[in-house]
């Protein structure tokens, strides 16, 4: 691990202040994965500012019945939260399968957003990787190992896929990011907070250098409580995804009302399934038209040479799902 000066924040316009004055700078607050990118030498920031005591680390309730998540919020307490697993099942799923109690405990809501590939061109700083130098080439896609990587989303230089368990669930409830930087505080939906590679595959996502993540709001979802995240993985003992789907169905009369999907290990961000979306709302809740709709979103797939499996997996992982959810509302 290369050396770094470290210092402690006092408050967010403090630690905005730091990071403007340090480029090669990160911002640190559980560390679960900057540390281990630290290590191997993929990461090499010269500061680390801790943030961990200047974002909120509370879930607060909203005046319109929606909710609102610190960034500082640790993953266990927010999977353990009631008011998340009685109306937002799907979020309290995908952080238990997303890593174990010790790191749970540690990582944070904001960090779990910002995680980085775990590409394994990526992590191995012998090889080329575009997405941790820019222009120096990509195996994966040249057919190197490829069966976990992307099969939407991807450019001529990166199909690696976003790992976040959390953004998945998040997205598919169209969660929205309150940041704050230099020019002040924005909103950014979640969905629009994941870059897609396109020449540029090491911005990982649309924030500025220094802009801090503050906190995460859930709008109100009257059917968020028939809701659900399926992971499918080589092994059950936290891997990541090859495929997931996080889901949530309303059914009034056999009929899909409306509904939210978004899929994770297939993208370079959590991959909102609008196709399938609007062609389920108003059809019959029947296996026919899930399997149908699921067809319909993948059509664009573009796999690579070992991970073509991925589309029928896609395809089976979202129709079942829907129909436990269809069962489950009537």
């Amino acid at each position: 691990m290369n050396p770094f000066h470290y210092e402690r924040a006092q408050d967010v316009a403090s630690a905005v202040a730091l990071m403007a004055r340090t480029p090669r700078g990160a911002f640190l607050a559980g560390g679960t994965n900057l540390v281990d990118l630290m290590k191997l030498g993929v990461a090499t920031p010269d500061t680390l500012i801790d943030i961990r005591r200047v974002t909120s680390d509370r879930i607060e309730e909203l005046p319109d019945g929606g909710l609102r998540i610190g960034a500082a919020v640790p993953n266990s307490d927010l999977a353990a939260n009631r008011t998340v697993r009685q109306r937002y099942p799907v979020l309290a799923q995908a952080l238990l399968s997303g890593a174990s109690g010790q790191l749970r405990n540690l990582a944070t809501t904001g960090g779990n957003l910002l995680q980085r590939t775990r590409c394994v061109y990526f992590q191995d700083v012998t090889t080329p990787c575009n997405k941790r130098e820019a222009r120096s080439g990509c195996p994966a896609r040249d057919n190197g190992y490829n069966r976990e990587l992307a099969i939407f989303g991807t450019s001529d230089a990166c199909v690696a896929t976003h790992p976040s368990d959390m953004a998945v669930a998040l997205a598919s409830l169209d969660a929205v990011v309150h940041a704050y930087g230099q020019n002040g505080e924005r909103t950014i939906p979640l969905t629009a907070l994941h870059r897609l590679p396109e020449s540029t595959p090491e911005r990982d996502t649309v924030l500025e250098h220094g802009e801090l993540i503050m906190a995460i709001d859930i709008p109100p979802l009257s059917f968020g409580t028939n809701s659900r995240y399926r992971k499918v993985r080589d092994r059950a003992s936290y891997a990541f995804a090859l495929v997931s789907v996080a889901a949530a169905l309303d059914v009034v009369d056999g009929v899909v009302r409306d509904v939210r999907i978004a899929l994770g290990g297939v993208a370079p961000k959590p991959w909102r399934a609008t196709k399938a979306e609007k062609m389920l709302r108003g059809a019959p809740a029947t296996e026919h038209h899930f399997r149908a709709a699921a067809e319909a979103e993948l059509v664009d797939a573009r796999p690579l040479s070992g991970n073509a499996f991925k589309i029928p997996l896609a395809r089976n992982v979202m129709t079942s799902m829907l129909l436990d959810l269809a069962k489950e509302a009537q």
